[in-house]
């Protein structure tokens, strides 16, 4: 080989290296700008994400709201429901010796529910044996 070519050779291996950074340069530059607009769609994925979680967030506490509103006015017509039978009010009556018709009139149940009321109310005081072994 001639020392005439070595510069030459330089010169052109120079210049190969040199396109060869443009088009990574290039292929950089394009990676970048593919990169950025992901970023930026995702940015506004997330931003929309954000805007439904909050808008189901009020939506939830709304909800829960009417639910108490709703529960307070179940509680208070079950509490001033004039056709509701106390039973427990039924019992105490029979504890303190109250009869069957005093039971139909006061509470305002029937004959069947009064003899059923008496009967477990005066039930509960009496023992049930149990089986125990003799070892």
């Amino acid at each position: 080989m001639s020392l005439e070519l070595v510069p030459l050779i330089s010169a052109f291996l120079v210049s190969l290296l040199a396109v060869y950074a443009l088009v990574i340069k290039r292929s950089i530059t394009s990676s970048e700008r593919s990169l950025s607009d992901l970023v930026d769609n995702m940015a506004e994925e997330v931003q929309g994400m954000s805007k439904s979680a909050i808008g189901v967030g009020r939506k939830v506490l709304e909800l829960e709201k009417h639910i108490s509103v709703l529960e307070a006015k179940i509680e208070e017509m079950q509490k001033n429901d004039p056709a509701k039978v106390s039973y427990s009010e039924a019992a105490r009556l029979v504890e303190l010796g109250a009869g069957i018709e005093d039971l139909m009139n006061t509470c305002g149940i029937s004959r069947p529910e009064a003899e059923l009321v008496r009967a477990l109310t005066e039930n509960k005081h009496i023992d049930i044996p149990t089986l125990t072994t003799n070892s």
